[in-house]
């Protein structure tokens, strides 16, 4: 068949299924394509059978890495085991087939999730109320930060336009604020990794509309001032926010509610096990404490009289036509219920089991910059023995050979050769002792065959990559991937 009939009958096949199509029967009573509809040049296709085609797909599957396929220790990102039963959950075809415009009175189960993961979110956190809007951990921080502009509005209170940012904080959070309009504050780390209190005393004034902070921050290190820090900003007028990226270790332990924080977002793709990466799927519900709750955005899922309905009325901001993510959501439900009260309160204390254990064994060959007990991740500032020029980005291409995902490189930015582990809870002894030994390993190999090491990946499809170039001048057309192999 060629190219140009096969092409004509993918259309056909793709289009006599849709519901209210029909296309037009010639007198054979075969469907006909429309004349206008029809390919005047062959489809690119490629000429071959059936499984070449699957072996190539099946061949290509296999060089992704994955929860699924071993450690992923990519530190300030939580890659959690999203569990199958999730899947399972998520793929029902009651859930699967609902539409975000149907009535209320059609969709009562799925109101239900959204209601109880809402209230569940609340009591985990110690907010009053979320929303459960934000399809991603950047859109809840810039939805958190909207609500934050909208309640000084609100007070007439317009000089509020600087946001106070730590210098050990995700990208995000500067990029969130300026996206908001606001003007981005830098306060300083003291030597020990936490935020420098006296340097904070100085940026405060009534101009400042909040401070954002993660907690552990992107350290791993539990920011031991919070409530003074929190007393401080209060004092000025401006509002605390929490940055959820790194809620995993507090989960069960301590909550942001109580330590202060006025509007928070969770990130359900890294705390509560969903899929995440490349992009997508996410969702970054946003919480409030009592008497920011008029600022949340429309709409919302509500219960009243034994019924849950959307209550698109809100006075609040406007972040997305919808309720989210509602697969990510399902999936964070799942999650939740499964664990129940009792065992999600051994998720923080094992995160932080599992990456004190790793830093306290590779401690004498590896850089800890900064000495003393982590919470959910560490950093690392590259080998200790920096004679043999071997860099972070070697070790890292190196691990890539004995089966490991790489953890985070090059960030903090605080540390020139940053090297954040974060092993999450749910890895066994065995995996973690496995990449303990691997890192060993590939230390005596930068003193012994320094070279190996330099020039990783060895086992990989392709070696290294100008990464530069990548960057500046990215092939995402078929057509040009041909152009450029011609």
């Amino acid at each position: 068949m060629n190219n140009k009939l096969y092409g004509n009958l993918i259309f056909e096949l793709s289009h006599s299924g849709r519901r209210g199509y029909s296309l037009p029967k010639n007198r054979f009573g075969h469907h006909e394509i429309p004349v206008e509809m029809r390919r005047e040049n062959d489809a690119e296709l490629p000429e071959c059978d059936e499984m070449t085609v699957v072996r190539h797909y099946t061949n290509h599957s296999e060089n992704n890495f994955g929860v699924n396929n071993g450690f992923y220790p990519l530190g300030s990102c939580t890659m959690k085991y999203n569990p199958t039963i999730n899947e399972e959950i998520a793929a029902m075809p009651d859930f699967q087939e609902l539409h975000p415009l149907q009535p209320s009175d059609t969709c009562q189960g799925a109101l239900e999730v959204y209601y109880d993961l809402q209230q569940s979110l609340a009591e985990l956190t110690g907010m009053s109320e979320f929303t459960l809007n934000p399809c991603a951990g950047a859109h809840g921080e810039l939805t958190g930060l909207m609500i934050i502009r909208s309640y000084h509005q609100s007070r007439h209170d317009d000089k509020r336009i600087k946001v106070i940012v730590p210098d050990s904080a995700h990208g995000t959070n500067p990029a969130s604020a300026a996206v908001c309009g606001l003007e981005v504050v830098e306060v300083k780390s003291t030597p020990e990794g936490i935020v420098d209190v006296e340097d904070l005393k100085g940026l405060l004034d009534d101009s400042v509309a909040a401070m954002m902070m993660t907690n552990p921050n992107t350290l791993g290190l539990f920011e031991k001032e919070i409530p003074e820090i929190a007393r401080l900003v209060h004092a000025c007028g401006a509002l605390m926010y929490y940055d959820g990226a790194n809620l995993n270790p507090m989960l069960g332990e301590c909550r942001p509610g109580d330590m202060g924080f006025d509007v928070m977002h969770v990130n359900l793709h890294k705390t509560f096990s969903t899929p995440h990466g490349g992009g997508g799927p996410g969702s970054g519900p946003v919480g409030v404490r009592k008497g920011l709750e008029e600022f949340l955005p429309s709409p919302r899922v509500i219960h009243e009289n034994g019924k849950y309905e959307i209550d698109r009325k809100a006075k609040g901001i406007s972040v997305g036509a919808f309720l989210g993510n509602f697969a990510v959501i399902l999936r964070a439900y799942a999650y939740i219920l499964s664990l129940g009260k009792e065992n999600i309160k051994m998720v923080g204390p094992l995160a932080t089991l599992n990456a004190n254990y790793i830093k306290e064994c590779l401690k004498d060959v590896y850089e800890l910059p900064i000495q003393g007990l982590c919470k959910h991740e560490f950093v690392f500032n590259g080998l200790k023995d920096k004679s043999t020029g071997v860099t972070t980005m070697d070790v890292a291409k190196r691990l890539l050979d004995y089966g490991y995902h790489a953890p985070t490189i090059y960030f903090p930015l605080l540390f020139h050769e940053a090297m954040m582990i974060e092993p999450t809870e749910n890895e066994s002894k065995d995996t973690i002792d496995g990449f303990i030994d691997v890192l060993r390993k590939i230390a005596n190999e930068a003193l012994e065959t320094p070279d190996v090491v330099k020039t990783a990946p060895h086992n990989t499809p392709i070696t290294r990559v100008d990464d530069v170039l990548a960057a500046k001048h990215p092939i995402v057309t078929y057509k040009q991937m041909i152009n450029d192999n011609d």
